[in-house]
């Protein structure tokens, strides 16, 4: 984990949609902090700093919380919908070694058969993986795929030490043949025929 990943929490006593206005409007974001069977802790978190963090999707940060070092992974994120403003931030308590159960972006790499394109039906894929060691996304592969092609969850090559959570048989995404150039192939095989 890198250092831009470690922030400092101050702990909240006061609570109430007032206070958590008044602590964003001094550029600070209320957050919970909770598990592994610790007492709930109310923080306040510098929102710059965070909001560079959860930008990334399963993001872990080392917070120190009155100079005590707490590994935690951001759970949720709650933003005003309107204005995308970070208004509140479940941070849940995770421990070096443990595997955690987490939905992983994926992208594709490759360029398919010409005159075909890719549908997806799931952006992301469930794994088990250690929570020091959650990959930002998971690479397909879809080189030279051909129409009709489908990829299912357990057809990804997933990183070391990911174990596959999801249901194997979990739909990516397909390949298909691109309307508009096999309409300009039947149209070229209308002229030859013509000639």
């Amino acid at each position: 984990m890198s250092d831009e990943n470690k922030l400092s929490a101050e702990i909240r006593t006061e609570f109430g949609k007032g206070f958590a206005r008044r602590l964003r409007a001094a550029g600070k974001i209320p957050a919970v902090v909770y598990g592994h069977g610790s007492d709930v802790q109310h923080v306040a978190l510098p929102a710059h700093e965070t909001g560079l963090i959860v930008r990334h999707a399963n993001a872990i940060i080392d917070l120190d919380i009155d100079g005590k070092s707490q590994l935690v992974f951001v759970k949720d994120v709650q933003r005003n919908p309107v204005t995308w403003v970070i208004e509140h931030i479940d941070l849940v308590v995770v421990k070096r070694g443990e595997k955690m159960e987490v939905e992983v972006p994926y992208i594709t790499e490759g360029e398919t058969f010409p005159g075909t394109y890719v549908t997806f039906s799931a952006t992301t894929i469930r794994v088990n993986v250690d929570a020091l060691n959650i990959p930002e996304h998971i690479v397909v592969n879809v080189e030279g795929l051909e129409d009709g092609t489908n990829l299912y969850a357990k057809d990804v090559t997933l990183p070391e030490g990911s174990e596959l959570a999801d249901d194997p048989e979990l739909h990516l995404l397909s390949v298909t043949a691109n309307a508009a150039a096999d309409e300009d192939d039947d149209a070229e095989e209308a002229d030859e025929s013509a000639e």
